[in-house]
């Protein structure tokens, strides 16, 4: 299985390699501008994770002969803009922040959407949390994790 930017809740904001999400919940909840590389137009098929565990389940249990030796894409099929990303999560944390834009990062892909028919056809998967969902779910875990006072 092949998973596409796997997103939910346990993920880091810190260190050097801290995914844009936790980064922006980061922000949000603290007011911030996180940063931005480009234009923020380059877009991504953001996973919640608990798709890609259902992707799991099903591929364990799938007899389809197909399966084995196969690159199988698990992901939602849906491209969303790192802007557009940042605007869902700002909206859910009810933050004021703006986004700083920097350079592009060298060598990084514009695109990235994942073609799920195959995943469907030998195992069943279909995606059952969106973006929107996933990101609630994330926040409010990461809201508690990090700023609860208890």
């Amino acid at each position: 299985l092949r998973y596409f930017n796997i997103f939910g809740p346990r993920q880091s904001p810190e260190g050097p390699y801290a995914a844009a999400i936790p980064l922006f919940l980061d922000a949000c909840i603290k007011n911030e501008s996180p940063f931005i590389n480009g234009d923020g137009e380059q877009s991504r098929d953001f996973t919640f994770v608990e798709n890609a565990v259902q992707a799991n389940i099903k591929a364990l249990f799938s007899d389809h002969p197909r399966l084995s030796g196969s690159v199988i894409n698990i992901a939602c099929g849906d491209r969303t803009t790192i802007n557009g990303l940042f605007e869902m999560i700002r909206d859910i944390s009810e933050s004021k922040s703006k986004p700083v834009y920097r350079d592009d990062r060298p060598g990084d892909v514009k695109h990235s959407l994942a073609d799920i028919s195959l995943a469907s056809e030998l195992t069943g998967f279909k995606p059952t949390f969106q973006i929107k969902e996933g990101l609630k779910v994330t926040f409010d875990w990461f809201k508690k994790k990090y700023y609860s006072k208890t």
